[in-house]
């Protein structure tokens, strides 16, 4: 089985840089499992951001959705994010909630079945205001869900709070 280092926290609050860091003093070539689908020219500039952050020590591997096709047996793995991993689900499986769900867990269970050691971050959107939306609503739960799993799994959780990391288990 592998490890898993959980990070986790409200958007802007650390979480990738505190992730990476992690990840340097675990390996002297980590991996970088980007998530992020380039859904607008914002978010692109955004993704470029978190790429230069990286150096030659590190090796990206960019899986929107099938996190588990890749082999990472004796790795360090930095997966960022889950909140982004759930988005391309969720959209590709038109809203639908219980097949997102279905689908991430079975993706994330034989990803963790890998002898090696994730940190994976992840967004805590459900500390803010109720939803004004459905489709907010039903990703809230989806999120909620998944990063309960993920928390249960872990040897080690961070909430990271103005850059600032909180061990909390």
């Amino acid at each position: 089985m592998s490890k898993i280092i959980y990070i986790t926290g409200g958007e802007r609050s650390g979480k990738s840089s505190f992730a990476q860091k992690k990840g340097l003093e675990l390996s002297t070539h980590p991996i970088y499992l980007a998530t992020a689908r380039i859904w607008d020219s914002d978010f692109k500039k955004r993704v470029e951001h978190h790429q230069q952050d990286r150096d030659e020590r590190w090796t990206t591997i960019e899986e929107e959705k099938y996190i588990s096709s890749h082999d990472f047996t004796g790795q360090v793995v930095v997966l960022d994010c889950i909140t982004l991993w759930l988005t391309n689900l969720f959209t590709d499986n038109t809203f639908v909630v219980d097949e997102t769900i279905k689908q991430a867990v079975e993706e994330f269970e034989k990803l963790t079945k890998q002898e090696c050691t994730f940190i994976i971050v992840s967004n805590e959107i459900g500390m803010g205001v109720h939803a004004d939306t459905l489709s907010v609503r039903k990703f809230t739960e989806i999120q909620g869900r998944i990063n309960q799993l993920i928390a249960s799994k872990a040897t080690d959780v961070f909430l990271m709070i103005s850059g600032i990391p909180i061990k909390i288990k």
